[in-house]
């Protein structure tokens, strides 16, 4: 509820938690720390996540990564300064037969190339529908 209301878990969030749930700090920590859902710093406005799983690391996801970070000039893991993009990848998106994929915001795009995922970044930019890619 507190990342649905917020976008992610602030240490005070934690502490709150676990005294509302009658649980030591750390043991919110470490739920918080272990689960890949739950964000420990703020998001940016959109997240690109991009598979990393063996079809899309067969069929080039380093490539897609690569051009994100080249164009966004941040690596997985970070934020634009101007907040709105944050880099992610992820184990497994459940799209094998049409990798390589990434997620961007909650639209799933398939058989992407470099030059697909930069012209979807460039719509969620400037506000358009994002079309498949």
């Amino acid at each position: 509820a507190v990342q649905h209301a917020y976008g992610w878990v602030p240490p005070q969030a934690m502490l709150e938690i676990a005294a509302l749930l009658k649980l030591a700090p750390a043991q919110v920590i470490d739920t918080t720390s272990f689960y890949e859902e739950y964000w420990l710093k703020p998001k940016g406005k959109h997240v690109v996540a991009v598979c990393r799983s063996i079809a899309c690391e067969v069929c080039g996801h380093e490539s897609i990564t690569q051009a994100i970070k080249n164009k966004l000039g941040i690596d997985v893991g970070e934020t634009t300064p101007d907040g709105l993009f944050t880099l992610i990848e992820l184990e497994c998106l459940g799209s094998c037969d049409t990798a390589p994929v990434a997620l961007l915001d909650e639209t799933l795009h398939e058989r992407l190339t470099p030059q697909g995922v930069l012209q979807a970044i460039d719509d969620l930019r400037s506000g358009k529908a994002a079309a498949h890619h």
